[in-house]
């Protein structure tokens, strides 16, 4: 009965969390005029937002370039009129979008580490298909559902779907051929610059320690 009882507990709290998750889901017109290609190789990105100074891990994501680019943020808060959504997949990720992505993370209170594995295009499309499957995340989620995607891909079933975004990126970086890049700023932490900036298609910010200014959509 006891046992029972802990199982019925442990479905109840599933679901619970399940029904918190915000669910999005844009048209196939909205997807397709969005879809953006790049002429990188194919490639699989950790994003994790890391806290200034003790170092705490604040958000994890996931930027896949295959047969199209797009940005997994599990429970994030970053949107953009342009950029279509299902269910925590971001759609149309254009370079500058991508730095709009980043420079929305990146602030006074904390930097965002963007680490970049090449891979080969069909493990690529593995990941597209392993976030658009992951479904929508409540909140405190990202690091669970980022490692859940990634554990679907070939060569990358080991990845924790703990809680702990700095959990997560420690196993990412043990992986062969990671290339990394720190990204940070002297944003307020309210992101009202950030926002002003992405509504004329402007952004600055710093690259592994170099400012860059950017235009254009």
């Amino acid at each position: 009965m006891l046992m029972q009882r802990r199982a019925f507990l442990a479905l109840t709290a599933t679901a619970a969390v399940a029904a918190c998750a915000e669910r999005t889901w844009d048209d196939d017109d909205a997807l397709r005029a969005a879809r953006h290609t790049t002429t990188e190789p194919p490639s699989i990105t950790l994003f994790t937002v890391i806290g200034i100074p003790r170092g705490e891990g604040g958000h994890s994501a996931l930027m896949v370039n295959g047969s199209q680019r797009v940005i997994y943020d599990p429970a994030g808060s970053w949107e953009h009129p342009r950029i279509p959504e299902r269910n925590d997949v971001l759609y149309g990720i254009t370079d500058n979008f991508k730095r709009f992505y980043i420079d929305y993370h990146a602030r006074e209170t904390y930097w965002v580490a963007e680490d970049t594995i090449l891979v080969r295009p069909e493990i690529a499309e593995a990941a597209i298909r392993a976030v658009e499957a992951q479904g929508p995340s409540p909140k405190s989620f990202c690091a669970v559902n980022t490692g859940k995607a990634l554990a679907r891909v070939p060569g990358f079933e080991a990845a924790p779907t703990g809680f702990s975004p700095l959990k997560l990126r420690n196993w990412f970086l043990t992986l062969p051929g990671v290339q990394s890049k720190r990204h940070q700023d002297g944003d307020p932490d309210n992101n009202h610059d950030v926002l002003l900036r992405q509504k004329d298609g402007s952004i600055e910010g710093y690259q592994n320690g170099r400012l860059i200014r950017t235009g254009g959509r």
